[in-house]
């Protein structure tokens, strides 16, 4: 959560996407796509000449090695025009010909990258140990092993070619509806002064609580005044997905997202039961203790982010937030702020806040060959700030693995928040480390706070959005009963300190990733605790820590994550392993009460 609204900062950049394309009309987006199609044709003259040459390994080989990089090639010219598109209307979702060119361009796209559907699916029709003997007979095709091995992950749930094919056709369509859910939030309007939802959300942690009601009383009556639209939208994107679902024989919901993290459902499990199990230790625990700090028998669910003084907290202008995050990353060397620096020294980051912004932050790595692109909502605040370390640790990751190459470079979501909450990490202790006696119980506050809602909101997401679509499964779902579950598990994570007034039960409308990226949401609590592991293992050798930790952000996706943390030690199969994060958070409440 965001710091209280204000003015923002003039100073904080915006960034220029002319490194991709000058304009919509620029003649460079035409020639990629046209180079795409070329990329694509050549492709598709080996189709049925990778089984035809099973027999035959070096054959075999040079051709995978041939249709795996006209593959990835076609990917580069495709992507840096998606990104384009994506990019530039997320600082305009006002603007119906940003969004007109965006919806286009997914048209454009897919009609160029359908015609690829058959490399997977004859990569799959070959046997284990004919790939490995052609991975054998050629040293430079072995590394493409690590995209083949999440190939050869999907084969039992592949459909027929022809329905491969409809799929990929028929995906800028079902795009619609999560662009209509995007441009109705876009267009929100809170309370009597017309407040974004950006503006909104950071007023729910004002220092003074009257405008922290105001705030989070207007949001929801604008979203009542949109929930049959959104449920609408949340209620078809689910039954698309079970549908898919169902052809492709996946039993939960869930379980083409772990598929693709290459983690085991039963290991997600495991984690958030853990997590739930740990609700009154953390949560309850914790917001009975700042109920009493604020002098309340209880906080109003718009108190849960609300500063402990009433006094304005300390802020930063932009110039200030740079320096802070740059120090945080020389602490694990020189080579990491120099990249993040990268981002500062460009225009590489979109931070400044204004109308038609989406709500938000996130770090876009467009492909292997560009560079990211940061996107933020500065307000000025401490969040702000780790906000931007946050950022920056993806933009950071997204530079070293890009060595990689485009399809070995895409992290998992299981590590893909390693380097982002390990940046956000460092900043924080920093920040803390600097901290007057008077400043440091609300930095304590803050921090536990962001754990809380990376690790326990996080899950007890992951728990509505399971029952959802469990529950879609039978039929359409009624905003009433969207808003009953969102209760129960909102109400099981928060404890008793904490009231859901009335309304809260309309606040599941606003998540963007239930619509975007079901299931996603575990991803944070999974990196979070995953991080808060690594980060225990620096403090006992900060020295050997940092180019173990170097190698692990330039593999990107090349490693599972548990190859990847085996140097570290560690190993996240152990139930115990998870235990490790929750007991760190759990120290810091401890910290907390000893303070209050």
């Amino acid at each position: 959560m965001n710091a209280p609204f204000k003015s923002p900062d003039a100073d904080a950049p915006l960034w220029d996407l002319s490194d991709l394309y000058a304009s919509r009309e620029d003649a460079r987006i035409a020639a990629d796509l046209e180079a795409a199609r070329a990329a694509v044709a050549e492709m598709g003259g080996l189709e049925g000449e990778l089984v035809a040459a099973r027999g035959e390994p070096a054959e075999l080989s040079a051709r995978l090695d041939r249709a795996i990089a006209l593959y990835e090639q076609a990917s580069d010219a495709l992507g840096g025009i998606a990104a384009y598109a994506f990019l530039a209307a997320s600082t305009a979702r006002d603007d119906a010909a940003a969004q007109g060119f965006e919806a286009d361009v997914r048209e454009k796209i897919t009609a160029v990258a359908t015609p690829t559907v058959w490399l997977t699916l004859e990569i799959n029709r070959l046997e284990e140990a004919e790939i490995e003997a052609a991975l054998a007979a050629h040293a430079g095709v072995a590394r493409w092993r690590p995209w083949l091995r999440r190939v050869r992950a999907q084969k039992p749930h592949e459909l027929s070619p022809e329905l491969e094919t409809y799929l990929a056709e028929r995906m800028p369509i079902s795009a619609q509806w999560p662009r209509l859910f995007d441009e109705t939030l876009a267009a929100l309007k809170v309370g009597k002064e017309g407040l974004t939802l950006a503006e909104a959300l950071n007023r729910l942690s004002d220092p003074k609580p009257a405008r922290r009601k105001a705030a989070a009383e207007g949001l929801t009556e604008a979203l009542k005044g949109e929930a049959r639209t959104l449920a609408l939208v949340l209620n078809t994107v689910a039954a698309e997905k079970a549908l898919e679902d169902r052809k492709r024989g996946f039993a939960r919901p869930a379980d083409g997202r772990h598929l693709a993290n290459e983690v085991d459902g039963e290991a997600v499990d495991a984690m958030a039961e853990a997590v739930a199990q740990a609700y009154p230790r953390l949560s309850h625990r914790y917001y009975a203790l700042k109920a009493k700090v604020l002098g309340k028998p209880a906080l109003d669910h718009w108190d849960r982010n609300a500063p402990l003084e009433t006094k304005a907290p300390r802020t930063f202008d932009w110039g200030q937030g740079r320096e802070v995050v740059l120090d945080s990353f020389a602490a694990l060397g020189p080579e990491f702020a120099d990249r993040a620096r990268g981002f500062f020294d460009r225009p590489w980051i979109d931070a400044r806040a204004r109308p038609g912004k989406q709500s938000g932050a996130y770090a876009h790595p467009v492909t292997a060959n560009r560079h990211p692109y940061v996107f933020l909502n500065w307000m000025g605040e401490r969040r702000d700030v780790l906000t931007l370390a946050h950022e920056l640790g993806h933009g950071v990751h997204q530079t070293l693995a890009a060595d990689q190459g485009t399809l070995l470079a895409d992290t998992p979501l299981t590590l893909a928040e390693t380097a982002s909450i390990f940046a956000e990490g460092l900043t924080f202790d920093r920040l803390l480390t600097e901290a007057s006696p008077a400043e440091r119980r609300g930095l304590l506050a803050g921090k536990i706070e962001d754990g809380l809602n990376t690790v326990v909101r996080q899950i007890a997401f992951h728990r509505f959005e399971t029952r959802f679509h469990d529950e879609r499964a039978s039929g359409e779902l009624s905003v009433e009963r969207i808003g009953r579950i969102w209760l129960e598990e909102m109400g099981a994570s928060l404890g008793p300190a904490v009231t859901l007034n009335e309304g809260y039960d309309v606040w599941w409308a606003y998540v963007s990733h239930f619509v975007h990226s079901p299931f996603y949401v575990y991803a944070y609590a999974f990196g979070d605790l995953l991080t808060a592991a690594l980060m225990e293992t620096r403090r006992a050798d900060p020295e050997g820590f940092t180019p173990l930790y170097r190698d692990l952000l330039a593999a990107g996706g090349t490693r599972t994550y548990v190859e990847a943390l085996k140097p570290f030690g560690l190993n996240p199969r152990d139930p115990a392993f998870w235990l490790i994060g929750t007991k760190r958070l759990e120290r810091l409440v401890d910290e907390f009460e000893s303070v209050v």
